[in-house]
């Protein structure tokens, strides 16, 4: 008879089942390198059926542990165990187990045994040991792994047990596709659970789940050139003329031509200024004072720069090496007539605008901006402007997210500040998905925060609750209500502007019509220790300046707590450590992320 389990983590557990002698601990033996050569990091927990020890007679920690120590752990830079005394009757609690694993630092449990347990497990057998199966008893196996002679009764996904390749493919494609259901149901890829929640993941397949999710807009109204920034064009810019219009001289000097023979001396027969041309032709022995940007005559080819010519008012004679076509920018040089100038789903800024009016230009097609609803949520969060209630906070990540979103040129549908209650939230939800590409929340996404959003998000909209692997801003809510996106952000101010550079920035910008953005990521040198921890992305709010040895220089702002906007405002970009790092000392080259693309 099976045993009702539920898993504690957030993270899958996959165990391994067969009977005696089917070769369960050799194969984890070959499979665990296998998977680690893919990037997989494991847990695994093996259930042994005898009273067993792991330390030795006359070690400290055996004798520490014999004389009476319930715990005793032991430690060296290489590793570090616990070893517990907790004496139970029948076999040992699999979710208590679990609990002890540090599953911020895996990916996946292995589990050999616990054959009882409603876990999902992968069935191993071998024909020749006579055994009968084991899921024809079990409906929580997955696949079973069998030698060639074996017939599977079932349409049980078969797996090779010789093949430990392609058992490592099955245990990678079930993480991939594992969804952690919150309840009492027993512990299964697919549990009727609408909402994948809890999920760990890494910042970049956050923003790849994301990213995922976003469909530009398609709406586009012409746009006058002087309201062109921070818009997305919609299609491309072709230029209807030659830039320069004309060739034209890039120096004040002497036009002439250079093809014939050099002669000693030139006639001027003219002074040309810019937004002028000579009407004539030169001829061979002819010149013609010209000034930067004027039109170069029919018959020269080349300018030579007045430092290097001696006028005498007549005539004009050169020193100085010369070359042919020097310093003369030819017609359409810069822009072709016909030519794409700028393409379409390019963001239009200043140099941008300029470009286009120097193209005569004077409106253009544009996406649509997006529409961004945004809101806080809580009791305890009050509107500044108004007094402080006790026990309250003043109201500071509305703000922070309205000008980010903003400065991406999107419109903000402000909602303000929305109490706890479910019914007003799942209103406030409902409305603003009606109004809105993207709604974004602040606060109540955390684990212990009031159910109140989570409980109006779960009727209104299908949600993800995502556990990211960084810091600050673990807590991740995002989803559809509708036919709008919606964004959780933590609580913390510094975490929400933290989360919104990371995930909401890259979901805009593609929503409003940009391809293939990426952030700014600068290498620098570290003058300062930073500390994080492998398996988490640590953004730490650094100032990076030039340093007296012509490179860039960074440290932190100080004291990194989430609630600290301080450490933002001090800033001018976020210091980036990567999940591979423990610890960046100074001297080593780190990657910044600058303000400047957003705050």
């Amino acid at each position: 008879m099976s045993i009702p389990f539920t898993n504690p983590l957030s993270i899958p557990v996959l165990g391994f089942c067969a009977y005696s002698g089917t070769g369960k601990t050799t194969l984890l033996k070959k499979l665990i390198p296998e998977l680690n050569s893919r990037g997989v990091r494991l847990a695994v927990i093996k259930h042994a059926h005898h009273d067993f020890d792991v330390d030795i007679p006359g070690k400290d920690s055996y004798e520490m542990r014999k004389a009476g120590a319930r715990q005793m752990l032991v430690a060296s830079h290489v590793r570090w165990a616990l070893m517990t005394e907790d004496e139970v009757e029948g076999d040992p609690k699999l979710p208590h187990l679990l609990q002890q694993i540090e599953q911020d630092k895996v990916d996946i449990v292995l589990v050999e045994g616990f054959k009882k347990l409603e876990l999902p497990k992968i069935e191993l057998h071998r024909a020749a040991h006579g055994k009968p199966f084991i899921h024809t008893q079990d409906d929580n196996i997955q696949a079973i792994a069998c030698c060639e002679d074996t017939q599977v009764p079932s349409d049980l996904r078969r797996l090779d047990i010789n093949n430990v390749g392609q058992i490592a493919d099955f245990v990678i494609e079930y993480t991939n596709q594992y969804k952690h259901c919150p309840t009492s149901l027993p512990l299964a890829p697919s549990c009727g659970c609408e909402l994948d929640t809890s999920k760990t993941l890494s910042v970049r397949q956050g923003i790849d789940q994301i990213l995922t999710y976003v469909n530009p807009v398609t709406d586009c109204e012409q746009v006058a050139l002087d309201e062109l920034n921070g818009r997305v064009l919609a299609q491309d810019a072709v230029s209807p003329i030659d830039v320069p219009q004309q060739t034209n001289s890039a120096m004040d000097g002497y036009a002439f031509n250079f093809s014939e023979p050099m002669l000693a001396e030139y006639k001027i027969v003219a002074d040309v200024m810019a937004g002028h041309q000579y009407d004539g032709t030169l001829k061979s022995d002819e010149a013609v004072r010209i000034m930067t940007g004027a039109t170069v005559p029919a018959g020269a080819d080349t300018v030579q720069m007045k430092e290097l010519a001696v006028d005498t008012g007549d005539t004009v004679s050169f020193q100085g090496e010369i070359e042919l076509a020097q310093h003369v920018r030819l017609a359409g040089e810069d822009i072709a007539k016909g030519s794409s100038a700028l393409s379409a789903n390019k963001r239009l800024q200043a140099p941008e605008q300029g470009l286009l009016a120097s193209l005569g230009f004077g409106k253009l097609p544009v996406y649509r901006r997006p529409r961004v609803a945004v809101f806080s949520t809580g009791d305890e969060v009050c509107q500044p402007g108004e007094p402080l209630k006790a026990n309250c906070i003043y109201d500071s990540n509305r703000f922070t997210i309205k000008s980010m979103v903003q400065k991406l040129g999107c419109e903000v549908i402000d909602l303000g500040i929305i109490h706890d209650s479910q019914a007003a939230l799942e209103e406030t939800l409902k409305q603003a998905a009606i109004d809105a590409d993207v709604v974004i929340s602040s606060g109540g996404v955390s684990v212990g925060d009031a159910d109140f959003i989570k409980l109006a998000l779960e009727e209104v909209g299908q949600i993800n609750f995502w556990r990211i692997n960084m810091r600050p801003g673990r807590p991740l809510a995002f989803g559809q209500i509708g036919d709008s996106l919606f964004f959780g952000l933590p609580g913390n101010p510094v975490a929400v502007m933290v989360s919104f550079m990371q995930f909401v920035q890259p979901a805009l910008r593609k929503l409003a019509g940009e391809k293939n953005w990426q952030p700014s990521l600068i290498p620098a040198i570290a003058d300062c220790t930073m500390r994080s921890r492998i398996g988490r992305t640590e953004f730490t709010r650094g100032i990076y300046h030039l340093g007296s040895d012509g490179k860039l220089h960074v440290s932190t702002t100080g004291a990194q707590g989430s609630g600290m906007l301080s450490s933002m405002v001090k800033g001018n970009c976020l210091v980036v450590v990567g999940e591979k790092d423990e610890q960046l000392n100074p001297g080593d080259t780190v990657y910044i992320q600058p303000f400047a693309d957003l705050l």
